[in-house]
């Protein structure tokens, strides 16, 4: 089955096809199909899935695949969340948010840093699906007071996992791959494929 992947964000196609791996979905990238870039106009993860799943199969004419994701911080209101990629300005580079957040917190205890990433997954069968499937998946950890690490992207070197005492940039993509949010979002299409599709190898 093909399906579009509706992102060129490296560390997104990256992660999504490690974890779909296995599979008999042959997946593409806009790395490889170029279409236009999607305003993310809604106040929602799900709003903003949708509008790139539904953009994506509507330009390629195959069933998509679009994550929106991002970090909550507690202390900040929830705040980057759907802003997230942006926080630091429209030119913004993973270091550039990163930096930002870190001063936003400068001062604030350690217990009080709680945070998370969440991940929505949305599959489209075409444009104007009316029943589109999506899927979510929630990571708890602390935002950290350094930057740890170099695996990853996004805001992995300051999501500190207390429980592991890294940062989510100090895992190998198999840890990451097997608890992360995007890793939670994504069993929940992996298992609609499986249970509508049969599209798993057999063993």
């Amino acid at each position: 089955m093909k399906i579009m992947l509706a992102t060129k964000n490296p560390g997104k196609i990256k992660e999504i096809t490690k974890i779909l791996q296995g599979s008999n979905i042959e997946l593409f990238s806009h790395k490889e199909i170029e279409i236009p870039e999607v305003e993310e106009t809604g106040m929602t993860f799900v709003e903003n899935a949708l509008l790139k799943a539904r953009s994506s199969s509507d330009v390629t004419g195959l069933p998509s695949i679009a994550d929106d994701s991002g970090i909550e911080v507690d202390y900040l209101n929830a705040q980057p969340g759907v802003r997230s990629a942006r926080y630091s300005g429209e030119n913004a580079t993973n270091e550039s948010n990163n930096k930002k957040l870190l001063e936003e917190l400068e001062g604030v205890s350690f217990k009080e840093r709680t945070a998370r990433y969440r991940c929505v997954i949305v599959f489209t069968r075409f444009k104007d699906d009316p029943f589109p499937l999506i899927s979510m998946g929630s990571w708890e950890g602390f935002i950290a007071e350094s930057p740890r690490g170099s695996n990853g992207f996004g805001y992995d070197p300051i999501f500190f996992l207390p429980d592991l005492g890294k940062t989510s940039a100090e895992l190998t993509d198999k840890e990451k791959n097997l608890i992360s949010h995007r890793a939670i979002a994504l069993k929940g299409i992996e298992n609609y494929f499986i249970n509508q599709h049969n599209y798993k190898n057999e063993k």
